[in-house]
């Protein structure tokens, strides 16, 4: 299993309190990103969304990650996601995005696509639709067509029902011979199952405990063991996130979470990701989900909805993972926790936890096989 973490420009409260929150967690989370890269983690994916006011500021990712492709040296940077759908982002400027990226990172850059996080931010490029799952419809139109327009010298055009383009030859090409792995953003059990009948890895963000998934990695695993690949290749590859915090004792580890407000992310996220389904005594925004004690942190530590403790227990948690079928679990670095103590967990996990499980250090490449 290999290791990752994802980021989101996740301000929160700061705002209130600091006229310069926005850009002070722009650049601490780019400062993770090459920490992660000096500590042996394989993956750092960056999100892309758009109005989600406290909860998402990183709206400009392929900006984001082309500064970190100068900016670190062996870390894959992952789109999680790019958003294809016309109305947001035509298709062809994020083909052009992905060969550029592909580029600066001589080969490091792996391409994470989706549909968006819930009618806030989907009906501000889609008004007036009401059915969310129209743009399942153009993201099914799209999806196939980045590899076409990757590796055929010139692209042959499109007419669909959402958008057309003429015969054109979209540059630059992708470094290499082939085309960056391709990944799909899945919050429910049956869109893994669908991106792997497409031979696309699983960006997993929407993760319950380790049990209640096993059979949901069988299902993708089974179904891209069938697989008809949209790209040139067939990437069999699951990321699942999961909240980790690491320090040198359980108990410092349980103060730290316990003093984080992982409650107000909570609340932000059954805010913006209505289309998520709700679970019993999570209240409407903006009240929010009581906050954690150190007795809660204790229960998700439990019930295995949280990575946290020394360095030896998060090692025997993240084994569940690997054990469940994980090819990779990232981790989504807990908002509200203090710089200097994400950075401990970093560096912690790097020291302890991955020399342990990832047993490929070099990182030559995403897992695949030839389709």
């Amino acid at each position: 299993m290999e290791f990752g973490i994802f980021v989101q420009g996740y301000v929160g409260r700061r705002a209130e309190t600091d006229p310069l929150a926005e850009h002070r967690v722009l650049m601490e989370e780019a400062e993770y990103v090459i920490l992660a890269d000096r500590s042996g983690f394989k993956y750092a994916w960056a999100s892309e969304h758009h109005f989600l006011e406290q909860y998402s500021h990183l709206s400009a990712n392929d900006v984001f990650l082309g500064y970190l492709a100068h900016a670190t040296d062996r870390i894959h940077l992952g789109s999680g996601i790019f958003n294809p759908l016309a109305p947001v982002n035509h298709p062809v400027k994020v083909a052009e995005k992905v060969a550029m990226l592909d580029h600066l990172s001589e080969g490091r850059f792996e391409f994470g696509s989706g549909r968006g996080a819930g009618s806030h931010e989907i009906l501000g490029f889609l008004p007036g639709v009401t059915d969310m799952n129209r743009t399942k419809e153009i993201w099914e139109e799209t999806i196939a067509e980045f590899p076409k327009m990757w590796l055929q010298d010139e692209y042959p055009g499109f007419r669909g029902k959402h958008w057309s383009l003429p015969p054109r030859k979209i540059l630059p090409k992708p470094y290499g011979k082939s085309h960056p792995a391709m990944w799909y953003a899945a919050g429910s059990p049956s869109s893994y199952a669908m991106a792997g009948s497409k031979g696309l890895g699983v960006l997993g963000f929407s993760v319950q405990r380790v049990s209640d998934m096993e059979w949901v990695l069988d299902s993708y695993k089974s179904a891209i063991g069938r697989a008809r690949p949209v790209g040139g290749f067939v990437n069999d590859n699951v990321m699942v996130t999961t909240t980790a915090v690491c320090a040198e004792t359980h108990e410092r580890a349980v103060a730290i979470a316990a003093a984080g407000e992982l409650n107000h992310l909570q609340s932000l996220l059954f805010r913006y990701h209505d289309t998520f389904p709700r679970p019993d005594g999570i209240p409407e925004w903006p009240e929010l989900v009581p906050g954690y004690t150190a007795e809660i942190v204790e229960l998700l530590i439990a019930e295995e909805l949280l990575i946290c403790g020394d360095p030896d227990e998060v090692l025997q948690q993240c084994k569940r993972w690997e054990q469940a079928g994980a090819d990779q679990l990232s981790f989504g670095l807990p908002a509200g926790i203090p710089y200097e103590d994400t950075l401990n967990t970093i560096r912690l996990i790097g020291e302890h936890v991955i020399p342990q499980i990832d047993t490929d250090p070099i990182h030559r490449t995403t897992r695949f096989r030839q389709a």
